[in-house]
């Protein structure tokens, strides 16, 4: 597979990266050379090669779903806040 100039300057575009001439010149090499390497697995004999889906035996630990006594009523938290709206905790706006 190939490389082209136009995929290196779409993936930059899609992460929002600015390159250089140079850097997309060696950033092409680079994923050329990612590619060929990893293509080198489709050499390899898997047909009698059972898939493996967990490496390690370990499984979940599941424990209780227990409800704990609080020592703090909720009136007592919410005077912790610097504000409360409709008896909740109100936060500033993220976006």
């Amino acid at each position: 597979m190939e490389i082209k100039r136009e995929d290196i300057i779409h993936l930059a575009d899609l992460s929002d990266f600015s390159l250089s001439e140079s850097e997309i010149t060696s950033l092409g090499q680079d994923l050329q050379g990612i590619i060929g390497y990893i293509s080198q697995l489709e050499e390899l004999d898997t047909d009698n090669t059972k898939p493996t889906y967990q490496v390690f035996e370990m499984e979940n630990v599941w424990r209780a779903d227990e409800i704990l006594p609080q020592d703090a009523t909720r009136e007592e938290l919410l005077a912790l806040t610097k504000e409360e709206k409709d008896n909740q905790i109100k936060v500033p706006k993220v976006l």
